[in-house]
């Protein structure tokens, strides 16, 4: 009960002594005091009696920390699902290339090595390796493109060459990818030097062809490839997915490939700095420095910065929903104090400080936060669950993320409830009680 005008201090003296002496009560007793347990109960008092209110209050801070919850947790889960099938792609390859000389005034770099020819079937005798091939891309010069046409139609539109690659037989198990028709070139082609050609899904598709039984051709700076199949997959290199590939014989005679631009190696886990290290030496044993090799490291730059920067994304939408439900709170408890200016006035008359109303709306609407920010975290977290399941993916949600959302449930609580009980607080009992 709020605290009603006491009597002065002698007289309660003498009272409590005459009263000891008759042993009715003790003869010392402390003075009463409005205490925190007091105030919670004062505060959470009027919660319940508006069911339909609470919920309403309850439910924009529901939404903001669920949304907030949710949202990272998706981040997380995101994040780590990118950053495992990129891992599971870079963790098993190693490219080696010839590394970078600055060479004349103009620092202009250059190849310091060369590749082998038959660097595949070097490194392939390393412990480690399941599959290796060579690969370069090859320029053409100005004026010449690749088309499935043999003629030269001014009027038509321009449209892009797709990229052209030469590359060894192996490739196709190299780069883990998959047959959509037709063939991949072996040994023979690359050895004659036939002009054959196999076509990535996505530049098939640009340059109108989808099969491989009618014998086309593509026409590459006006010399006719025939297509002998059409590739899907390339994991490992998905820039094949847009190229023209030709045997490496093939660009040797026809377009003067001097030497691969680099061997991709495909490992087994965790052969990465092993392989990288041997590779140089099997193909260079006397000047390895004249080769590089990137191997996967421990652990992916790419994971950190994809989930660095879904993160990011997510926690503004987050962020904005929150705000939504602290505004929520704010004006349900403003009407609050709006309606109970009567019994504000009431209860500063019968003694109440100012501090004391103030602090009671402020405990409302700590109490209401915090209540609204566990449901919150609960929903949140059971949502990153259902969808993380019904993709096949593994949950991550961080315990700590939940636990804060019930905390900042509360801090929203609180920064909501500030002004409308520094209005409550600020009301005068003689006006509230007229104007009640």
């Amino acid at each position: 009960m709020w605290p009603f005008r006491r009597r002065s201090k002698g007289a309660e003296s003498a009272d409590r002594t005459d009263a000891g002496a008759a042993g009715l009560v003790p003869a010392v007793r402390h003075a009463d005091r409005f205490t925190f347990q007091d105030l919670v109960a004062e505060a959470t008092a009027d919660i319940g009696s508006r069911p339909a209110r609470l919920v309403m209050t309850i439910l924009g801070t529901v939404l903001g920390i669920a949304s907030l919850v949710a949202t990272i947790g998706f981040a997380q889960t995101a994040a780590a699902q990118i950053a495992a099938q990129f891992d599971g792609a870079a963790a098993t390859q190693v490219v080696v290339t010839a590394a970078q000389a600055q060479s004349g005034a103009q620092n202009t770099k250059v190849a310091a090595g060369r590749l082998p020819w038959d660097s595949p079937e070097r490194v392939e005798r390393l412990a480690g390796v399941e599959s290796a091939s060579l690969l370069g891309e090859l320029e053409l010069t100005e004026g010449e493109s690749i088309t499935a046409v043999p003629v030269n139609d001014p009027s038509a539109p321009a449209v892009a060459s797709p990229r052209l690659f030469a590359a060894s037989p192996d490739l196709l198990d190299t780069a883990e990818g998959d047959l959509v028709t037709g063939r991949f070139f072996d040994s023979g082609h690359d050895g004659r030097a036939d002009r054959v050609a196999v076509l990535g899904q996505r530049a098939a598709e640009r340059m109108g062809i989808n099969r491989v039984d009618s014998q086309p051709s593509v026409f590459i700076g006006g010399v006719a490839y025939a297509v002998i199949g059409i590739v899907d997959g390339m994991e490992r290199r998905s820039e094949l997915q847009d190229a023209v590939i030709i045997p490496l014989g093939s660009a040797r005679a026809d377009f003067g490939l001097l030497a691969p631009t680099e061997l991709a190696i495909r490992i087994v886990v965790g052969a990465g700095p092993q392989v990288a290290e041997q590779s140089v030496l099997a193909l260079q044993p006397d000047e390895p420095d004249t080769l590089e090799a990137r191997a996967p490291s421990g652990a992916s730059d790419l994971s950190q910065s994809v989930q660095a920067d879904v993160n990011v994304v997510f926690l503004i939408l987050g962020v904005i929903a929150l705000l939504a439900g602290g505004l929520g709170i704010a004006n349900v408890t403003l009407l609050s104090v709006m309606e109970r200016i009567g019994e504000i006035g009431l209860r500063r008359a019968l003694g109440a400080t100012r501090r004391q109303i103030g602090a009671q709306f402020m405990v409302e609407s700590i109490v209401i936060g915090f209540i609204g920010g566990l449901i919150g975290s609960a929903l949140g977290v059971i949502a990153v669950i259902v969808v993380a399941v019904v993709q096949g993916w593994t949950p991550i949600t961080d315990p700590l993320v939940a636990l804060a959302g019930a905390v900042l449930g509360a801090i929203v609580g609180w920064g909501s409830g500030w002004y409308p009980a520094r209005r409550a607080a600020r009301i005068e009992p003689v006006a509230a009680l007229r104007g009640a």
